[in-house]
């Protein structure tokens, strides 16, 4: 039989309460337990029907228990997998790959001007021999030195890994050996991936001392590409915000700012010149919001396409990996060495990825969330202009608005119910109490909460979610891309519900000198279009080449 997109795990399900799991101490013993549990979960049941059901809610809580004695590490995934394709679709099945002419640059005197060099200029200094890679990574483990510890931004330096495959990278060059764009370029990764020889700690205090025995794929995938790791780097503990076990990130912009999360280092040391690129992850705005707040380019693709095996699971039907970097060429760079099946993330698709830098605004179907362009309020004027810079490009721009069916929102418990399962031994031993934050919206009491969501709600939620992914395929088979302002309405929760691709892009600065951002959304897999629009924008305006001082660190 075939499954549709929304699939379930009965892991996640037995893990989350049908009626107030947890709240009873010594089980089920009269119908005041039960009306209890009736009220949170908005039902009521009469008292015949709550005396049938006392011992079937003694059975199952013995069943809850005898289930919390497997041990289930992190790593371990689900049975059954979220496919975000709909009955019908048709993948993309063009392999094309083209990059933007090299870059004409020299070396200059000083090697910290190459800070903010994007990855095709880094190549083509590499390539053509005129920079070595073990150069670089002095100059990028030096800054790293210096200005991370301002940021907060870094978690483990990996000097010694580095050094040696920067060494690496320059003698496979000398034998004539040169692996592509990443070769030599140095980049850090979200300290939720594993490295072996490496602590991993989530940015949590109850894994500081973590050390996972593997490197994760794409770890694996950019050092195949010739890609030097040279830090990673932090992110709010247990991928979310900003604030982890070491501190605050900060925003390179303005310091007394953190850097909004969760791949809050990823994003901070970019902007900052820390590092060549990174790689973070978002399941609700994790590369999109500190991308934003630090005047970066991110991309989070389609869901399924990179491979999350050796990543901390936050929740497995929405988490999703994705470049942090300078430009969108460079977002494509990246993604083209860590996309693709590894047989070990189910997840993942067998669909190719092909970008051209030359896309013809003329001929793309492009549309704009008119509602959520209208309710801007903060730095309207630089999200309208997005609009008139695409329109001068030749760009027909056609009103859209999103589905708005179903209670968006209100699925996020889509989300909660996963986390809290992936963190269940964290809840039930006590240790949540170690995490920094503690206050209702974190971590601790959002897991807890996460125990009173029934079964058959997260269930539901799932079914609305398909009829979203249903919703979302109508409206993509009208245009090709389509623009929002990066927080406004159900957006940014919707297709990352959804699964759809989407690059966050400086757009401005608003009043106090921070970046301000927009967001492109694209067809399932269809990531080369939605980067090859955003290429076209960064080089109409170059908001992406304006950098912040650090010298003033």
């Amino acid at each position: 039989m075939k499954l549709t997109a929304v699939r379930v795990t009965l892991v996640g399900i037995l893990c989350v309460l049908m009626f107030l799991l947890g709240m009873v101490v010594e089980g089920f013993h009269g119908n005041g337990d039960v009306r209890g549990a009736e009220h949170l979960i908005g039902l009521s049941f009469t008292a015949a029907e709550r005396d049938s059901m006392r011992s079937g809610l003694a059975d199952q809580r013995t069943s809850y228990e005898n289930i919390r004695k497997v041990p289930l590490a992190n790593s371990v995934v689900p049975s059954l997998q979220f496919d975000p394709r709909p009955d019908g679709f048709r993948p993309p099945t063009n392999t094309r790959f083209v990059t933007s002419p090299p870059a004409h640059i020299r070396r200059p005197k000083d090697l910290n001007d190459l800070a903010f060099a994007s990855v095709g200029e880094l190549a083509e200094l590499i390539r053509t021999r005129q920079v070595t890679s073990v150069e670089l990574t002095r100059m990028y483990l030096d800054r790293l030195k210096k200005y991370g510890p301002k940021l907060e931004c870094v978690v483990t330096l990996t000097e010694d890994l580095a050094l040696k495959q920067a060494r690496r990278a320059d003698q496979d060059l000398a034998r004539g050996i040169y692996r592509g764009p990443l070769h030599g370029i140095p980049y850090g990764i979200k300290d939720l991936f594993a490295v072996r020889g490496y602590k991993t700690t989530w940015g949590a205090m109850p894994y500081k001392d973590q050390v996972i025995d593997e490197n994760a794929t794409v770890v694996q995938r950019l050092e195949a590409a010739g890609a030097v790791l040279v830090a990673k780097t932090t992110l709010g503990a247990l991928a979310m915000g900003d604030v982890w076990f070491g501190g605050k990130t900060r925003n390179p912009w303005k310091v007394s700012q953190g850097s909004s999360g969760s791949s809050a280092g990823s994003a901070a040391a970019t902007a900052a010149g820390l590092v060549g690129f990174a790689i973070g992850t978002e399941t609700w705005g994790s590369i999109v919001s500190p991308a934003t707040r630090c005047g970066a380019t991110g991309l989070r693709p389609t869901y399924g396409r990179v491979s999350r095996a050796g990543a901390m699971a936050l929740s497995w039907s929405m988490d999703k990996v994705g470049p942090i970097c300078r430009t969108a060429e460079d977002c494509a760079l990246v993604l083209r060495a860590i996309y693709g099946p590894d047989g070990k993330d189910p997840s993942v698709a067998n669909i190719p990825f092909s970008y051209t830098p030359a896309a013809d605004l003329k001929r793309l179907r492009i549309g704009y969330v008119k509602s959520e362009f209208d309710s801007v309020r903060e730095d309207k004027a630089n999200s309208d202009a997005v609009l008139a810079t695409l329109r001068s490009l030749g760009a027909t721009l056609i009103p859209i608005e999103l589905p708005n069916r179903y209670p968006v929102q209100d699925l996020s418990i889509i989300l909660n119910a996963e986390a809290g399962a992936a963190f269940d031994d964290l809840t039930r031993s006590g240790r949540d109490d170690l995490l920094v934050r503690q206050d209702k919206d974190a971590w601790p009491n959002l897991f807890r909460l996460s125990r009173f969501i029934p079964a058959v709600e997260y269930v539901q939620a799932n079914r609305i979610r398909q009829l979203l992914i249903r919703d979302m395929q109508s409206l993509m088979d009208t245009i090709d891309v389509y623009v929002a302002p990066p927080f406004e309405g159900d957006n940014l929760l919707l297709t990352n519900l959804t699964g759809h691709p989407c690059v966050v892009l400086p757009d401005g600065f608003s009043k106090d000198g921070t970046p301000t951002s927009i967001t492109l959304m694209g067809r399932l897999y269809d990531e080369g279009t939605v980067l090859a629009v955003a290429r076209l924008y960064q080089n109409a305006t170059g908001f992406h080449r304006k950098h912040p001082d650090v010298s003033r660190f």
